[in-house]
């Protein structure tokens, strides 16, 4: 697969929103950068007893509109410009969900799948001990990523705890709802990515979600819990999916929670019994209704755009597909729920988490559901109505409402 600069991905991106809001020069200049970055040395004793230096990175990328936000990743592959692009791009998708937050991004260059779970730990409290004076509750709150989870978070929130004297549950979002975590947050990013689906599918689109078939590829967290909502709540047929180690198809539908069961017990879906194995390549040609992206970055490209038959691509990956791609799509008329639209739940509900440790008041599930429902179908329909009033693509109009309100923010600040 060609090997593509998300960063750059992301630039590309503002560039072409600056030309349509006929941004000042400076202005632009200021928001193609992140505002501060940290570069940290983690020192962590291993079970073998020597020192392993690991690198890690947190990247808070605009703060106009308030505490930056955002998760930490442990992936043997980071770079510092996946985390400057996701810092990017969740500025957008805080601003795009209207909640008071900027956006921040972190990660650590490790392989979590060969480290035990005390290694992990102390790599965890280490993170902390680096970055605790660049992050709280008024400064930047991570949460959590790609192999990082919500134990991973309480021993964070707990690092810092200790470093500050007191306890400090808003520093971290994603926790277990014991220590401080919101009910409804584990699945609120599928949960979201699933009422844009449903907006577009009945006001763009005109699709009965209940005769709809769904590809994904990604059967992580999100993807997982998109195959499970979209089957109970709209009654759709989830048709194929797909992990690192392959894919799967069966035209008559495939059970989500048997399947996760598989992946649970093997580690992959692949092989699973009564289907036809299929490569991820192959998953993203599907003729389905709607293809979810749920894994990495930059799989549909000027090379492949041209091949996707699905009506709806929701992107629940951030950054999985380029700008090229997006021109192909837009032309043969598939409709692009975009990453920092589609995926915003999480962070949505993140800052509902937030909400709640502030005044120390548990909300129920269904008030998560229902405020997080209200918030992802408001954003989708000032994404809608700003890309038919533009006439541009829905990423384009994703962009120019949220770049709107950051510059506007500020403009207001006497930033600029």
């Amino acid at each position: 697969m060609e090997k593509v600069n998300p960063f750059e991905v992301a630039q590309k991106q503002l560039d072409r929103c600056a030309n349509i809001l006929n941004l000042d020069e400076s202005v632009h200049q200021i928001l193609r950068v992140p505002t501060r970055e940290i570069h940290v040395a983690l020192p962590v004793l291993m079970d073998s007893g020597k020192i392993q230096v690991f690198q890690g990175f947190r990247v808070q990328y605009n703060d106009a509109r308030g505490p930056t936000k955002g998760g930490i990743r442990f992936h043997p592959e980071e770079t510092i410009d996946t985390v400057r692009a996701l810092a990017a791009w969740m500025t957008w998708k805080c601003s795009l969900m209207d909640i008071p937050l900027g956006g921040a991004k972190g990660g650590v260059i490790c392989n979590p799948k060969k480290m035990s779970k005390g290694e992990l730990e102390r790599l965890s409290r280490v993170y902390i001990d680096q970055v605790w004076q660049f992050i709280g509750p008024e400064k930047d709150i991570p949460a959590p990523d790609v192999y990082t989870d919500s134990q991973t978070m309480a021993w964070m929130m707990d690092e810092f705890s200790k470093l500050n004297g007191k306890n400090q549950f808003g520093v971290i979002t994603g926790k277990p709802v014991c220590i401080g975590g919101s009910l409804g947050r584990g699945d609120a990013t599928a949960r979201g990515a699933l009422y844009t689906v449903r907006e577009a599918s009945a006001k763009a689109l005109k699709i009965d979600l209940s005769k709809a078939t769904f590809a994904i590829q990604g059967y992580g967290n999100a993807g997982y819990y998109c195959a499970a909502l979209a089957k109970s709540l709209f009654g759709s047929k989830v048709v194929a999916v797909s992990d690192t180690k392959g894919g799967i198809y069966n035209k008559d539908g495939l059970d989500p929670e048997k399947v996760n069961a598989q992946k649970a017990k093997t580690g992959t879906v692949a092989k699973f019994p009564g289907t036809k194995a299929i490569s991820n390549e192959e998953l993203l040609e599907l003729e389905v209704d709607v293809l979810c992206p749920s894994a990495i970055e930059n799989v549909i490209t000027d090379k492949n755009a041209s091949k996707v038959k699905a009506k709806i691509v929701a992107e629940l990956a951030n950054g999985p597909t380029t700008p090229e791609a997006d021109d192909i799509l837009y032309k043969n008329g598939v409709h692009i729920i975009p990453d920092f639209l589609c995926n915003g739940g999480g962070v949505t509900v993140s800052y509902f988490e937030m909400v709640q440790n502030f005044y120390m008041y548990c909300w129920e599930e269904k008030e998560v559901h229902d405020r997080l429902n209200a918030k992802m179908t408001t954003a989708y329909h000032a994404v809608l109505d700003t890309s038919r009033k533009y006439k541009i693509n829905m990423r384009e109009a994703a962009y120019v409402v949220a770049v709107n309100r950051v510059v506007e923010a500020m403009r207001l600040r006497g930033w600029v």
